[in-house]
């Protein structure tokens, strides 16, 4: 049976990924900064890891644990609402160092077991943010879409070795904690000048009248990407990713 190696499972689309692959019959391995047993089945075929992926020595015990890896899914991250003037240095080393460089040291982690097998998929989950020019998250922004690039570059130079590379891109969720984990970093509300910018920004994060996307939705495109081999270098992760996607002409 297959295994499947996710980050990020303790909400959102980590946590979705890894009850729909279960469900098929998948062996998963769940990790979490924090681990949380009660959110997911008790199996065999379930383990839960403790994982930083900001953290060298905690990505090398986890791949340890993990033992041989099919399917590695890179989904942990964060963002960070706030002016580029105003966002904090400690704020920009912290994106990239989780959403950019960890992503990046758990590709360089997984990759060789995969090259030496000739055999593997790698996913990346980035988001539509990426082909859309927005205010308020432009560090954010920059942070993925420095992962879409060197996805680009690893689909490239993995083809010949057998192992797939893959990016999906969700859209907005307001359903996920995405904008909860992001609030703590909200910047410019006080500000005279950026107010009326960031209040807008809220307003449209918040309304969920028009297309959005749902934690199935990015389970269903990973699922895609793991399963079949004629799938496309960018998945969109919803329905609004499909309208931005199509709107950029990817």
């Amino acid at each position: 049976m297959s295994t499947i190696l996710i980050t990020g499972c303790s909400s959102g689309f980590g946590l979705e990924t890894a009850k729909l692959f279960f469900e098929r019959g998948w062996d998963v391995i769940a990790t979490m900064r924090t681990p949380k047993p009660e959110l997911l089945p008790v199996s065999e075929r379930l383990r839960i890891l403790a994982l930083d992926v900001t953290n060298p020595a905690s990505i090398a015990q986890a791949v340890k644990a993990a033992g041989p890896i099919d399917v590695l899914v890179n989904n942990a991250g964060f963002g960070a609402p706030s002016p580029i003037e105003l966002t904090a240095p400690e704020t920009v080393q912290s994106l990239f160092q989780t959403n950019t460089i960890g992503t990046l040291a758990m590709v360089q982690a997984v990759l060789p077991q995969m090259r030496q097998r000739r055999a593997g998929v790698i996913v990346n989950v980035t988001s539509t943010v990426t082909v859309k020019t927005l205010p308020v998250i432009g560090i954010y922004r920059a942070s993925k879409a420095a992962v879409n690039a060197f996805t680009e570059s690893l689909s490239v130079e993995m083809e010949p070795f057998g192992v797939r590379v893959h990016i999906v891109l969700p859209g907005r969720s307001p359903e996920t904690r995405f904008g909860e984990n992001a609030r703590p970093h909200l910047r410019g509300l006080g500000d005279p000048d950026y107010a009326p910018l960031i209040q807008q920004f809220i307003k449209n994060v918040q309304d969920d009248t028009g297309p959005v996307t749902y934690a199935p939705d990015v389970a269903k495109a990973v699922w895609r990407a793991a399963t079949d081999p004629s799938a496309p270098l960018r998945i969109a992760g919803g329905a609004d990713a499909e309208l931005w996607m199509a709107e950029a002409g990817l």
